[in-house]
Formats: C-alpha cells, structure tokens, sequence
C-alpha cells in the first residue's frame, strides 16, 4: 500500500501545503521564527505518521502518542500566531479545522491499536 493512499497521511499532507500556500504572506521577521516552527512540527507529524506504519504494535504505540503531543504543540503555535496577528481569524480556523481532522483520525487509530494490544481478562489468570 502507498503511504499517500492512508488518509491521515494525506490529511497531513494536505495540511503542510496549506501552511506553506500561506507563507508568503507572512512578514519576514515572523516567517523565519514562529512561522518555521509551524513548519517544521506539520512537518515532523508528516514524518512520524510515515513511520508509523512501519514499526511493530507497541512502538506504532508510542509513536502516535507522540504524535498527538506534536500536534497539540501545532494548536499552541497556530495560536500563538493568530494572536500575533500572523493571520486573521477566518485563516485560524481553516488551520485548526485541518488539524481537528488529523487530530480524530490520530486518535481513532490511537483507540484501535490500544483495543488490539489490550489483554482480556481471561487470559490474565
């Protein structure tokens, strides 16, 4: 299977070429700081959801916990940018509808690897 075909691959995907769409309407002094730290982490979850598919039950695990915090700390830039004025409000919430979407594809496959690696109490005794 490509990596692409996967939909929370491509919803990423999707997302890094809205953000870099919108980089040439940033002011210099915030595309090289803030701006390229929003980079990077839509980057870095592009990356990490990649490798995701190729590790074993308990590290894919902890990779989209991983993951999830990444995200979570792209909420916090993309606010911090919108409350710098970086962009307006209607653009703020073009970026965290986006990410919303990310964020509920992550945790269903989140909620089905931790139902797959959960042990039943049958075989517990």
């Amino acid at each position: 299977m490509k990596q692409l075909d996967i939909p929370i691959i491509q919803s990423s995907y999707k997302f890094y070429l809205e953000l870099q769409s919108y980089q040439k309407q940033i002011s210099k002094n915030t595309r090289y700081t803030l701006w390229k730290k929003c980079e990077n982490c839509s980057l870095r979850i592009l990356e990490m959801l990649i490798q995701a598919g190729y590790l074993n039950q308990k590290q894919r695990l902890n990779q989209l916990i991983t993951i999830s915090a990444q995200i979570d700390m792209l909420r916090i830039f993309l606010r911090l940018a919108f409350d710098t004025k970086v962009f307006n409000q209607k653009k703020h919430i073009e970026f965290l509808t986006s990410l919303d979407e990310i964020g509920r594809m992550l945790g269903g496959w989140l909620k089905s690897i931790k139902k797959e690696t959960e042990v039943p109490e049958d075989s517990q005794r």
